[in-house]
């Protein structure tokens, strides 16, 4: 039997391709608000928690276990929204799988170093550990995505990191992992939440109003 399907050029095989990647960035177009929602509260707990040290008003982890009631408050919502509620779901594209498979990766990773901080770790090593997980996540968004801002606050947040496992020590001039070393850590830690997560969320969510705002132009003009 003849095969009547012509094999495709190399200029149709690249147009293809390219047509492929232009419709995953416009459906994966993101108004950045889970990462202004997520920074946010990071940094709040961050800076709480240095505020909480330094006058004694709560016990030491009294943000951050508000900040895990929160989340689990959002994961109940989610839940319901997504398997009660049913909405109605888009359509799945192999950049959507993508994330949702990383996702999964990254909260498995999440509560194995929560967990060992609770069993072991010291947290002045532990939140050091968190960011250094923080920014592979946003260096990978940013590089499927192609936004650059997230890759420049991926570094920031290493760099950052970094620093949280060595500068508190050598200001503090000493090993023990006391207050003012925990201190040095949080101040670390949400700087890097405000250069990772805030600021290229912000960043993004405005792209997304001013993409929205074109796309809704055109249609009321027909252009």
């Amino acid at each position: 039997m003849k095969n009547d399907v012509e094999p495709l050029s190399g200029q149709d095989s690249l147009l293809i391709i390219q047509q492929m990647i232009d419709t995953a960035k416009r459906e994966q177009k993101d108004d950045g608000m889970g990462w202004i929602i997520w920074g946010w509260l990071l940094f709040i707990s961050s800076i709480g928690t240095v505020i909480n040290l330094q006058y004694q008003w709560l016990s030491t982890f009294f943000f951050w276990n508000a900040f895990g009631f929160i989340v689990i408050l959002l994961a109940i919502y989610e839940t319901f929204k997504n398997f009660v509620l049913k909405q109605k779901v888009k359509v799945r594209t192999y950049t959507k799988d993508i994330f949702k498979k990383l996702n999964i990766g990254f909260f498995v990773c999440l509560m194995f170093i929560i967990i060992s901080m609770n069993i072991g770790i010291s947290p002045s090593k532990g939140f050091p550990l968190l960011m250094n997980l923080y920014g592979f996540w946003i260096l990978i968004y940013g590089a499927l995505l192609n936004f650059k801002p997230s890759m420049v606050g991926a570094f920031a947040m290493w760099a950052l990191a970094f620093v949280a496992l060595f500068i508190p020590r050598i200001i503090t001039g000493t090993h023990d992992e006391g207050v003012t070393h925990f201190s040095w850590v949080m101040i670390l830690h949400g700087a890097g939440v405000l250069f990772g997560y805030i600021i290229p969320g912000h960043i993004a969510n405005m792209e997304f109003k001013k993409v929205a705002a074109r796309n809704s132009r055109k249609e009321h003009t027909g252009v």
